[in-house]
């Protein structure tokens, strides 16, 4: 079982480091970070590995609209040399309302933009001279990204949800970020993946790190388990109702129409509270894990053997020392 854990600048950066250095010594293998409008994620992750020595420190995710495909290859070329090459790319489309009103770019031709800047940060990272004819970016002068390199490949994954963008992915890309997606498919998502990567020709054995953002709730019997159980709705019923079409398509077509439908009915009504009651206690257990701690210990596993190679946990609140027992706790 693999676990890596998304961490933030959080209101005390050092307090933070103290945290990623705690879940390195832990095992955790993954330490991670996003962006979508908070702060930059690229000066915190240097700091992360300026501080550790062994884990793997990558995005969750950078958009591929707001940085050129070359100036994420010299952000991550500057990384891997401080971090001795652990750094992994997280990539992903973000959304229409962040790229054109967040950061005033517009939101076309999300697919083929992932696809032009992978293959470009590829072959920037590789050393190649830079001759790349796309639908997007014609580039023509033989630059190269000059730096002392740890080695010539950062893994890359995406952040895929869509059919289309899967079997991109796994045409393009090394492994996949998905978000909410229910445990009994993730053999079925690699299928996807390594129908994507036939069709262009990459290796039958082509390996794939499926690599799902995980939710850990740990229920004690108190009054406080309802109020976890309500936010585990919450999060299913917010990503269904205002994150836009494709994570209730992904839902509806992964064996959940039916609460689908409940949620948007009764939040179209204006029923909010309705709207996360139609979220099942079975839809929030294949999506999330939650339990006594040693359920959660089981539920991990489980979802290891179904097929998450890496679960990035979501980082609870508290200080380096409470999200080290809590770690200590989930990983015994």
């Amino acid at each position: 079982m693999r676990i890596g854990m998304s961490i933030g600048l959080g209101q005390d950066w050092r307090e933070s480091v103290k945290t990623a250095q705690i879940a390195e010594e832990l095992g955790v293998e993954f330490l991670s970070t996003g962006e979508a409008w908070g702060a930059s994620a690229i000066p915190w992750l240097a700091v992360v590995a300026a501080n550790t020595s062994k884990v793997t420190i990558g995005t969750n995710i950078l958009n591929v609209f707001s940085r050129s495909p070359a100036a994420i290859a010299q952000e991550f070329a500057t990384m891997e040399q401080i971090s001795g090459g652990r750094m992994a790319l997280g990539l992903g489309s973000s959304g229409e309302y962040v790229i054109e009103h967040f950061h005033g770019v517009p939101f076309k031709k999300p697919l083929r933009r992932l696809r032009e800047y992978i293959e470009i940060f590829d072959m920037l990272i590789a050393g190649q001279p830079l001759n790349y004819e796309g639908e997007i970016f014609t580039l023509k002068r033989d630059f190269r990204l000059n730096y002392e390199r740890p080695r010539t490949k950062v893994p890359v994954y995406v952040a895929a949800i869509t059919p289309a963008s899967i079997r991109q992915t796994g045409a393009i890309a090394d492994g996949i970020l998905p978000i909410h997606w229910p445990k009994q498919h993730f053999e079925t998502l690699r299928g996807e993946l390594r129908a994507g990567a036939k069709e262009a020709g990459r290796p039958a054995d082509q390996p794939f790190t499926i690599a799902p953002y995980t939710k850990v709730s740990i229920l004690d019997g108190s009054s406080e388990d309802e109020a976890l159980w309500h936010e585990g709705r919450r999060l299913l019923q917010y990503y269904i109702n205002r994150m836009g079409v494709f994570y209730w398509q992904m839902l509806e077509r992964n064996g959940f129409a039916d609460e689908v439908a409940k949620s948007k009915a009764a939040w179209a009504a204006r029923d909010a509270e309705g709207s996360i009651a139609a979220i099942s206690d079975d839809m929030v257990r294949a999506c999330q894990v939650i339990g006594s701690i040693d359920e959660v210990r089981e539920q991990l596993k489980e979802r290891a053997t179904l097929g998450a190679d890496l679960q990035i946990l979501y980082s609870p609140a508290g200080d380096s020392k409470a999200v080290g027992k809590w770690l200590e706790s989930v990983l015994r």
